[in-house]
């Protein structure tokens, strides 16, 4: 069953699913393909899952599927399902491959009217970003990009605090997201995550701010509304012969005249995955963790603590929809990429319906929240580089 605006429909089979990338012994990709079939309303029936054909085709084996749609190339994957008819041809297609093959993959699919679903960041350039954007729009396609840390339940009740005045006016925010798996070179060493996310022909101008400060950055205004105005970023590369900044902080300004700090790092030694939020305003504050996702904290000068956790009526109804379990059973990483899945697949049949999406189906990461991210991550560069105190944030469309 699905609903919107009123009215509930039956959808009478899964959604089939195409997936470029996430190969054997892919981390993100078996992540993308488990969130994804979550639900149960999604069928992986096709991909072009390495950079070879022979691993492609041994992945697709590895996952039971028809062999003949399994291909050796990324572009013999389009060119083929694009001529299926409509009662096989692929919904929507994942896209898990490396930085720099985003873009062309992106465009080629758009171009041939697939929806599509990719990582972040959403491409290399801000020109690629913007271009992205224009082939979504004219193709008509249901685009999302997987900054599936706005999935987890308690960034929704968060996100749905401040947007109904909760915290009162907004003027502070602090973000940050340490790892330390990058503390040595480990890029030399053969590991397959390390080397490409090391490498600018492959990760893009920036390391720890790319891969890390762009959720950092998503999740601050996803929860918050608010939009930066002005950067003072600080670069660091602290490993020696490392090319990309592996460490990165910076003070923003946003429109509303609220100040904000954002830092992300790759060589803080023995954090894992710390990425914290914590948001002030004129009535009261909260605090969310990664690695304590159940637990919203809510603190205020006028009386004691609150603690927000999912499964409980008093939540928000984003919230609860984005929540699987009762009260006291924990929910995690793979749920919370499911929930960006979930709405974004929900709307994708709401619109093969002709049923128009409800706001919480809607609620997913678009091809403009992609663009905005790799603006920003270019405007943080130029910010570090330059010797004047802030850089504005002018970025449009």
């Amino acid at each position: 069953m699905i609903q919107g605006k009123n009215e509930e429909a039956f959808f009478p089979r899964k959604l089939r699913m195409g997936m470029v990338g996430g190969g054997r012994d892919a981390f993100i990709g078996a992540v993308h393909r488990r969130a994804a079939c979550l639900e149960g309303g999604v069928e992986l029936i096709a991909g072009a899952f390495s950079s070879t054909a022979e691993k492609s085709k041994a992945s697709g084996r590895d996952l039971y599927l028809d062999d003949s749609r399994v291909y050796g190339t990324w572009q013999e994957m389009v060119e083929v399902e694009a001529k299926l008819p409509s009662d096989q041809r692929l919904d929507f297609v994942s896209v898990v491959v490396p930085n720099h093959m985003h873009y062309p993959i992106i465009i080629s699919l758009v171009e041939a009217g697939f929806n599509v679903v990719t990582d972040k960041p959403l491409c290399h350039t801000v020109e690629q970003a913007r271009s992205i954007v224009r082939a979504v729009k004219a193709a008509g396609v249901l685009f999302g990009v997987t900054y599936n840390y706005s999935g987890y339940p308690m960034v929704r009740q968060a996100r749905h605090m401040v947007a109904s005045g909760a915290l009162g006016e907004i003027r502070k925010v602090a973000v940050e997201y340490p790892q330390g798996w990058l503390a040595e070179r480990v890029e030399l060493t053969g590991q397959k995550q390390a080397e490409w996310r090391t490498d600018p022909a492959r990760c893009g101008i920036t390391g720890a701010i790319g891969d890390l400060g762009s959720h950092a950055e998503h999740l601050m205004s996803y929860i918050t509304g608010l939009q930066i105005a002005d950067i003072c970023a600080d670069l660091t590369v602290f490993v020696e012969g490392r090319q990309l900044d592996d460490d990165g902080a910076m003070l923003l300004r946003f429109t509303n005249g609220a100040k904000g700090m954002l830092s992300a790092s790759q060589v803080c030694t023995g954090q894992e995955n710390t990425l914290s939020i914590r948001v002030w305003g004129t009535k009261a504050g909260l605090e969310w963790r990664q690695e304590t996702p159940m637990f919203l904290r809510v603190r205020s000068n006028s009386g004691p603590e609150q603690l927000y956790t999912p499964g409980n009526p008093w939540v928000c109804e984003a919230a609860a929809d984005g929540t699987r379990l009762p009260a006291g059973h924990p929910e995690a990483y793979i749920e919370a990429f499911a929930n960006i899945y979930k709405n974004y697949t929900d709307t994708l049949r709401a619109r093969i319906l002709g049923i128009e999406p409800s706001e919480i189906m809607l609620d997913f990461p678009t091809a403009e929240d992609g663009a905005r991210g790799v603006a920003f991550l270019h405007k943080v560069v130029e910010s570090s580089q330059s010797a004047v105190k802030w850089t504005p944030f002018d970025f449009a469309l």
